[in-house]
């Protein structure tokens, strides 16, 4: 990988209106373009907003389609990667959790969320392909929220070549605090285990009446140490300088990097 700057946005999003939420981006995207980041990430299902009830699937849209397509001009205007989240339907009529990556010259494709958290089960589908992306000197996976805590995945990434696994979330309940406390349990393992990234950000803003989701965003790195983090609950551009130099310092030493010595007949 290259050094590269990367900026999250612990945004809020509004249930059922896309294009509201597609304007909302448009502030965090310039801001991050003007601090000289070349990859911007939104939370899960920031466009079309997310619930796991059924009025989730009354925003959702197909891809490719206006909102994907409205995504990728996004990219090409500021000429900036984006990842953005929404309710996908295919052309069957199901729904997935799914996140866009967009490159200034095109749609580099859709992650489908895998693991899907109990209450989503009567709503969504799972997904059944694990892709990588690479762009800007960068190979980077993509989970969502639930999936995280499944640490075959990560693993998986990281031997099919990720540097970067980023983890956006639509994950409410419980304050700032307790979000990071609850994510320090396992985020730092996903990156220490796998000798990888991991930059993890979530919603902010109220989700229903009564609950909330509390906005945090972590960037960590590949010795599981956190490299940045917000707590602040509010809407905030989050960019951090992702360095290959963390990176090698692991990888290149045989007692750190862990993966090329599993025994894979267990």
């Amino acid at each position: 990988m290259k050094d590269i700057r990367i900026a999250v946005a612990v945004a809020a999003s509004e249930m059922g209106r896309p294009l509201k939420n597609l304007e909302r981006m448009i502030p965090f995207i310039q801001e991050a373009k003007k601090k000289g980041a070349k990859i911007i990430g939104f939370p899960e299902m920031n466009i079309t907003g997310y619930s796991s009830e059924k009025i989730a699937g009354n925003s959702a849209q197909p891809i490719p389609g206006p909102i994907s397509q409205r995504i990728f001009e996004m990219a090409r205007d500021e000429d900036i990667v984006i990842l953005a989240g929404l309710a996908e339907k295919d052309a069957t009529g199901r729904l997935f959790a799914s996140h866009l990556v967009a490159e200034p010259d095109g749609m580099a494709g859709v992650y489908r969320k895998i693991q899907i958290a109990p209450p989503e089960r009567a709503l969504f589908s799972a997904g059944q392909r694990l892709p990588l992306f690479k762009t800007a000197g960068l190979t980077f996976g993509i989970q969502l929220c639930y999936d995280a805590h499944f640490p075959e995945l990560s693993t998986k990434m990281a031997e099919k070549g990720a540097d970067l696994i980023f983890i956006p979330h639509a994950s409410p309940r419980g304050t700032e605090e307790e979000k990071r406390n609850s994510w320090m349990r396992h985020l730092p393992a996903r990156a220490f285990d796998n000798s990888v990234f991991i930059v993890a950000f979530n919603q902010t803003g109220e989700y229903k009446k009564g609950v909330r989701f509390p906005g945090v965003a972590l960037f960590i790195g590949p010795s599981g140490n956190v490299i940045k983090e917000y707590t602040g609950g509010h809407e905030r551009l989050i960019v951090a300088d992702i360095k290959e130099s963390d990176l090698s310092a692991v990888r290149n030493s045989p007692m750190r990097y862990f993966l090329p010595n599993r025994n894979k007949r267990l």
